[in-house]
């Protein structure tokens, strides 16, 4: 699966028809009557603290300016940057990108949501972006992406400069791999990395590996409780239903049928049927993660 057809897929999710995330898709419907004529871009940074160091980033919002052309090599945009964000009570979405993505990884499906009224933040998770790696193969990297996340939520709704027209009650979450992952313990699942023994061969030499057979495993952070629903795409997963007992928001969930990179199809099947509430659930026929 392409990472072009997994943001049309993440688009498509974000306009689901169960109730409990019924506000996702009438906020794209009325945003798309009454408010934007193009997505805004702006960078953003959420400052260092005690819980991580500095979070660079870009958000994606309603804005009443035609779109233009933004230059980000090799990357071009369509959109207005550092555009007034228009509209309010805006519903916020924040993204979390695969291992060493970006946060422009899902960039395009970032720019339709804010061209339908809502507001999109992305950051590039620190030591697993396409930057720096120096993380990546380590379970520390799991640890930290939900923080991450509750951090980028704290700035957009406590800092962003437009915070005061963020509606706090509507935020939703999409995430795709290990931002799948990291959506799910954001949400209340506390993962079991006993469960995938195919992740780590008895000869692997992956970091992450060695801290899974010394039972080294960071503490699961806490879940984000503003979170009201989630789009987990092709997620990573090491959770079983007893794992997955705590989630309580809606989900819709995604898979490719043909997976990679340790996602697989019967993974992914696990978790759908171990969510304690049924997910909106979809695969993706003759795709590859």
């Amino acid at each position: 699966m392409t990472f072009s057809s997994l943001r049309r897929l993440g688009l498509r999710a974000l306009s689901p028809s169960r109730p409990g995330i019924r506000w996702l898709s009438a906020a794209a419907l009325c945003g798309a009557a009454t408010l934007a004529q193009a997505a805004g871009f702006t960078f953003i940074e959420v400052p260092a603290d005690k819980d991580g160091p500095a979070l660079r980033g870009a958000v994606w919002s309603p804005c009443s300016t035609p779109a233009g052309r933004i230059d980000l090599a090799p990357l071009v945009l369509q959109g207005t940057r550092d555009c007034a964000v228009a509209g309010q009570g805006l519903p916020l979405v924040v993204v979390s990108h695969g291992a060493g993505g970006s946060a422009l990884g899902h960039h395009d499906t970032a720019a339709t949501l804010a061209d339908a009224g809502y507001v999109v933040a992305a950051i590039n998770h620190p030591g697993d972006n396409f930057q720096d790696m120096s993380r990546q193969g380590h379970l520390s990297a799991f640890a930290t992406r939900p923080v991450d996340m509750r951090r980028l939520t704290d700035y957009m709704l406590g800092a962003w400069p437009y915070r005061a027209q963020l509606d706090a009650g509507k935020v939703g979450f999409f995430g795709y791999s290990r931002g799948g992952y990291t959506g799910l313990v954001a949400i209340g699942a506390k993962p079991d990395w006993t469960l995938r023994p195919d992740l780590c061969p008895p000869l692997s030499m992956r970091p992450l590996c060695g801290d899974i057979r010394r039972n080294e495993i960071p503490a699961t952070p806490a879940p984000d409780a503003r979170i009201k629903a989630a789009v987990i795409v092709d997620p990573l997963s090491v959770f079983d239903a007893k794992g997955l007992g705590q989630v309580g928001v809606p989900v819709q969930l995604w898979a490719s049928a043909l997976g990679g990179s340790g996602v697989t199809l019967p993974s992914v099947e696990t978790l759908r049927q171990g969510l304690p509430r049924a997910p909106d659930w979809h695969v993706a026929a003759n795709a590859e993660h």
